[in-house]
């Protein structure tokens, strides 16, 4: 019904920066929410950053202020700019998208993408 694909992530020196992207394709009239999330290797998948279909924002205590969560209703995709990465930032990062309309009156939550990796190393 909805598939969601990520983009954009790489190795980066500490300090630098890059840019995910995801596109949301399928049976889609809205979505309420889209997120970011990010899985370290042995730690649980934690919440980056999310923004509503009417761009209220929300960030992790550890990414404000480096990160920039964006979405483009009209296009259903998603971006997060990431200035001044850090070692600690290293982690699969997911996009999430929840309150989909997918038919009038049908609403369905719960779609993730397969992640990206990103890994911020010297």
């Amino acid at each position: 019904q909805v598939q969601l694909v990520e983009s954009g992530g790489g190795l980066v020196q500490p300090g630098g920066s890059l840019r995910l992207s995801c596109a949301a394709s399928g049976s889609i009239l809205s979505i309420d929410r889209m997120g970011w999330y990010r899985q370290a290797p042995g730690k649980q998948r934690e919440l980056v950053a999310t923004i509503t279909e009417g761009g209220t924002t929300n960030y992790a205590d550890s990414v404000k202020g480096r990160f920039t969560i964006s979405r483009e209703n009209a296009k259903n995709t998603l971006n997060l700019q990431m200035n001044s990465l850090k070692p600690e930032d290293t982690a699969v990062y997911y996009c999430n998208a929840d309150g989909v309309t997918i038919a009038r009156g049908v609403r369905r939550s719960g779609f993730w993408g397969q992640g990206t990796q990103v890994t911020v190393s010297s």
